[in-house]
């Protein structure tokens, strides 16, 4: 909203971005943390070099050294349990996504599970960091629209020009999980605060499984030559149908925002 009255001075790198605004002496952080615990390449057990393995019991340090700064704090995460990657808890290898030794060595936690993990840790070391004061929003599971496939698999979106009816939704199981462990491990960290922040949940995960329309789909790319239709075989283009486009149905996480901050800074 600051950006369309006016041109912030912006400073930063693809890790972490500051826009000030000058007129309102507003600063905005984009910090980059892609699991939001603490991750390495570097060689761990059997685990080779270039696979990133991911401290489920410890938070970024990247962005929590910088927390006691902010006045607000937005976190989203989840869709990069997905990738590649193993899970240490305690110091031990306990699951892995997309690389596991043998079946000889069986895995203690999926990845839906490991991120339930990083949910809690995440939050509880926001909410028992003793210089943090401000208030968090953690923005729930964000759903994608891929149908009759996955991203990599023919999945689509294609033709989706308004939100979706009720008879129109298409179950997805692995959303909801996703979202029900996310909310666990909120939960859970509540229970766990210490300092004078306060946490809030914004839910927009229900609400958005109905807006299959907001995605790039076949417009992914800037090719002006991009094949945006079906092919003679019935075949859909490579699309991308997790990712929102802008403007659009993420403008109201915009409103939402400022909301939930109006109510617990204004009262």
């Amino acid at each position: 909203m600051n950006f369309q009255v006016e041109a912030p001075k912006k400073r930063g790198n693809r890790r972490m971005q500051r826009y000030y605004f000058r007129s309102t002496s507003t600063m905005i952080v984009r910090i980059w943390s892609s699991w939001l615990v603490h991750q390495t390449s570097e060689p761990f057990d059997i685990v080779p070099k270039d696979v990133v393995k991911l401290h489920l019991d410890a938070p970024d340090e990247g962005f929590m050294e910088f927390i006691p700064n902010f006045d607000v704090i937005i976190l989203s995460s989840g869709h990069w349990f997905a990738k590649q990657s193993v899970y240490i808890l305690n110091n031990e290898i306990v699951g892995g996504q997309l690389w596991w030794p043998d079946n000889s060595r069986p895995k203690k936690i999926n990845n839906i599970e490991a991120f339930g993990i990083s949910v809690e840790t995440v939050i509880g070391a926001i909410v028992t960091h003793p210089n943090y004061t401000g208030l968090t929003i953690v923005r729930s599971y964000s759903p994608d629209h891929y149908e009759g496939g996955a991203w990599n698999t023919g999945g689509s979106c294609t033709g989706k020009v308004k939100p979706a009816l009720d008879t129109e939704l298409v179950e997805n199981g692995f959303i909801n999980i996703m979202h029900e462990k996310q909310v666990t491990g909120f939960n859970c960290a509540i229970k766990k605060k210490t300092n004078g922040s306060k946490l809030k949940l914004m839910d927009i995960t229900e609400a958005f499984v109905y807006r299959h329309d907001g995605h790039p789909g076949p417009y992914r790319s800037p090719d002006p030559n991009k094949i945006t239709k079906r092919g003679p075989d019935g075949k859909p283009p490579p699309q991308d149908c997790l990712h929102w486009c802008m403007p659009g149905p993420v403008d109201t996480w915009n409103e939402l925002v400022l909301e939930i901050i109006k109510r617990e800074f204004e009262g």
